[in-house]
């Protein structure tokens, strides 16, 4: 009896390259946390990364977006290595998405159009998957030419105005339509969602904000005792999500948004900013940040420029530092160290944290671990004094808090 084959029918997660590109108002370290971003972002859309190609240019190649000694290199690796998707740290354009298509023959993806993937996995709400075809369709229209190559005239003149032309128009037209109904849709949703916002009653709003995968569901979680997913991937949370807290006497309303991300693109943006009504609205900010990232800082400044498009920026807001557990400070070297061992790092005591550079620079701050449950007494308290003093200055006359 001949012995039966066996096939594994298991979905292989797709393998891909990275490429980004040093301009001179940048520099390698700065390419290269946002390269371990986007690596972040391949693996939270399921797929792995095998190489990383970086090249320093004084601009953007018109065509290929890099180099075509590098874009040689990369045709190479991707050939020898089977690779399935190379992914572009930076949007390209129409024209170069086509020329590095039909030179590398694999899937090209730009970092617009990765984070568009993953919103469109993670949106569970009608107003999320509005929002995020909505971003898709936009992305897409300019693009619409390179899916009708097999279409296209190859040379002009009277007679040779094929279907290839009329075949792109007509698809123009559909997706403006489309368009234009997803934002009427929105609209729809927007008020719907304003309605529900004007039926909360006296109570001060409490919006979480930070930089996607600081923590901010697991805190929602922690303080509201409720059930949000919360996980460590990037976009874990699309849908705002409003719970009512009560602290000691006190009920105030917590929301939990979208976290925010560098590069994040403009129409993107655009789209989300009716889910972002939560912060606007809000009486209160929590922004939270990861301070075990070693680019927190400048997650401080992405999140600041998007409120400040919001124009939330100016609002009350408490600096919530989460992960303390896992933050690390370098201790100094002795003097005439030359060896080539790798610096020693020591945990920070919270009283330590709570008088450092951190502490007076973000004032009003509290410094927390959501996970191990450090310190959120202390995080409980700050919020219940906030919130307490801005509910009994706009309602005087509320016997909640008696």
């Amino acid at each position: 009896m001949a012995k039966q084959k066996i096939f594994d029918t298991a979905i292989q997660p797709e393998t891909a390259v990275l490429v980004g590109i040093i301009l001179p108002d940048s520099s390698e370290e700065k390419e290269r946390e946002y390269l371990e971003e986007l690596a972040f972002l391949v693996d939270t859309a399921g797929g792995i990364v095998k190489e990383v190609f970086t090249q320093k240019l004084n601009h953007p190649d018109r065509s290929t977006f890099v180099g075509s000694g590098k874009l040689d290199e990369i045709k190479a690796y991707v050939k020898a290595e089977e690779i399935d998707i190379v992914v572009f740290d930076d949007e390209l354009s129409p024209s170069q998405l086509r020329n590095i298509e039909k030179e590398l023959n694999v899937k090209i993806l730009d970092r617009s159009n990765l984070i568009l993937d993953i919103f469109a996995r993670r949106a569970k709400s009608a107003q999320a998957k509005t929002q995020v075809e909505l971003a898709q369709l936009q992305y897409l229209l300019p693009r619409l030419t390179r899916m009708w190559t097999h279409l296209e005239r190859q040379r002009g003149g009277i007679g040779m105005r094929g279907p290839g032309e009329s075949q792109i128009e007509s698809d123009r037209r559909m997706i403006l339509n489309k368009i234009a109904l997803l934002k009427d849709r929105l609209k729809s949703i927007d008020r719907q969602a304003e309605t529900q916002r004007k039926n909360r009653g006296q109570l001060i709003r409490v919006a979480l904000v930070g930089y996607t995968n600081v923590g901010k569901s697991t805190i929602m979680n922690l303080i509201s005792k409720s059930d949000v997913f919360a996980e460590n991937k990037l976009f874990a949370t699309l849908d705002t999500t409003v719970r009512k807290v009560v602290i000691n006497n006190l009920p105030f309303l917590l929301s939990d948004t979208v976290g925010f991300i560098r590069k994040l693109p403009h129409h993107l943006v655009e789209c989300f900013k009716s889910t972002l009504d939560e912060v606007r609205e809000a009486d209160v900010l929590l922004h939270v940040v990861d301070i075990s990232h070693p680019s927190f800082e400048d997650h401080i400044r992405a999140v600041n420029e998007t409120l400040k498009d919001l124009s939330a920026l100016d609002k009350p807001t408490i600096t919530v530092f989460n992960k303390i557990d896992a933050y690390r400070h370098d201790a100094a070297s002795s003097e005439g160290d030359d060896s080539n061992e790798p610096e020693e790092t020591a945990p920070v005591s919270l009283e330590a944290f709570k008088s450092s550079w951190m502490a007076r620079h973000n004032s009003p701050a509290v410094f927390i671990s959501a996970t191990d449950k450090v310190n959120v007494d202390g995080f409980r308290k700050l919020l219940y004094e906030t919130v307490v003093n801005m509910h009994t200055e706009r309602y005087p006359y509320d016997n909640l808090l008696y």
